[in-house]
């Protein structure tokens, strides 16, 4: 689960050896800088509740000498038995520089944990290979969709020939910037199955074969976490993406961004960015939404369409979570924002009788740097949850761990 995390470090004091000149013969070289073995810390959650899939995340810089010593695709996570973990390096603006460096741990209540980072020449080939993994892409085949899944969910959106052809009066064109949410039940990955079965049934994902299906439907909506901004009695929108850039797919996490167009919000220029993220192990996407204008904005809105309206409201304005309870055929499918609750100004249960304008409607206040939220899902039948307590509980959690992220702290260099 990706959190903004605090990295707490230690000062290592030393005292240097001081030697007299004369013991360094004339054009003699120094001895070289010991190479640096491994960095020790810890990891500490300090709630009651468990983190059963932290991603803790070690920032580049930190990790300088080790990287320089061995290569940044040569360092290892090990934990306190010595076990190599399934680590991801992270270039965060595509520069072809490691950023960070990600791992998962499990932490119980009040639980310190304690890890090493080190290298290797061969730490590549050591570090052990996950049996699950993030994944995103552009997918032309299916007209021009952007995709994202883990091992628990799949959500989807829209691009630009999408909406041209919807222009266009085609009936085989999309036209939204709501997000679309994927009903798997398999941990293995289903976007590439699912759109090569496409190809042949352009139905073939709206039929669940035993992994799941799309049943979800985004329309005009917000669909799941789709924003806006709220002026003169009605939700201003943008058009689909105009343009994608993937940054990371991998065993924990993957990152993209999408660019869209130029949009109005009555009389308003808005320019809008997201950076798109999801964890293994997390059932929300990140969403980092960077939206602007020359112009005073009202406010910054985060939506879940409410469909047919005829499912369950439940908010916690104090916490920061927010979901919608309905029945999807024969299961039912819980949805939610979760997000710092200090940037929420109001929550509204809107429903209209026009098609696809029900959402429920989070307000934010707008802002000079990105909103960061979370949106996602949980699907009855993927096992995950089996009924509404359990959703609001994994929500309720989820916004504690979001207030109060897990604290790194460095110990010493060995």
């Amino acid at each position: 689960m990706a959190y903004p995390w605090l990295h707490f470090t230690r000062a290592i004091g030393f005292t240097p050896l001081l030697f007299p000149l004369a013991l360094h013969p004339v054009g003699g070289s120094r001895p070289a800088p010991k190479t640096p073995t491994a960095l020790a810390f810890s990891v500490r959650n300090r709630l009651a509740v468990a983190r059963p899939t932290e991603t803790v995340s070690l920032p580049a810089a930190r990790l300088s000498g080790l990287i320089k010593a061995y290569g940044a695709d040569n360092l290892l996570v090990r934990d306190a038995a010595g076990k190599v973990l399934v680590s991801q390096l992270l270039d965060n603006n595509a520069d072809g520089q490691a950023d960070e460096l990600l791992f998962q741990t499990a932490l119980a209540a009040n639980e310190t944990r304690k890890f090493t980072v080190s290298g290797a020449a061969d730490g590549a080939a050591q570090r052990p290979k996950s049996p699950y993994a993030t994944f995103s892409r552009f997918v032309p085949e299916r007209i021009d969709d952007y995709a994202w899944e883990n091992e628990r969910v799949a959500f989807r959106t829209y691009g630009p020939v999408a909406q041209q052809l919807t222009e266009a009066g085609r009936k085989d064109g999309t036209l939204t910037s709501g997000m679309d949410c994927w009903l798997k039940r398999v941990p293995s990955p289903v976007i590439d199955k699912w759109y090569a079965g496409y190809k042949t049934d352009p139905s073939y994902y709206h039929h669940d074969r035993g992994e799941g299906y799309d049943p979800y439907h985004v329309g005009d909506s917000r669909g799941c976490g789709g924003t806006g901004i709220w002026d003169e009695g009605r939700l201003w929108v943008s058009k689909n993406f105009v343009s994608y850039k993937t940054l990371a797919t991998g065993p924990i996490r993957t990152v993209f961004e999408l660019t869209y167009g130029p949009w109005q919000a009555n009389g308003r220029t808005i320019t809008e960015r997201k950076r798109i993220s999801l964890d293994l192990g997390s059932n929300l996407t990140r969403y980092e939404d960077y939206c602007s204008s020359p112009q005073a904005l009202p406010n910054f809105v985060v939506g879940i369409t409410l469909h047919e309206k005829k499912g369950a409201v439940q908010t916690d304005q104090k916490a920061g979570w927010f979901r919608y309870w309905e029945a999807v055929d024969d299961a039912e499918i819980g949805t939610g924002v979760v997000l710092d609750p200090r940037a929420v100004t109001e929550v509204r249960d809107h429903r209209v009788e026009q098609p696809d304008q029900s959402n429920l409607l989070v307000f934010t206040r707008p802002q000079s740097g990105p909103l960061v939220f979370y949106a996602g899902f949980g699907w009855t039948k993927s096992g995950q949850f089996r009924a509404v307590p359990e959703w609001d509980a994994y929500l309720a959690q989820f916004a504690r761990r979001l207030a109060s992220p897990a604290e790194i702290s460095w110990v010493k260099t060995q």
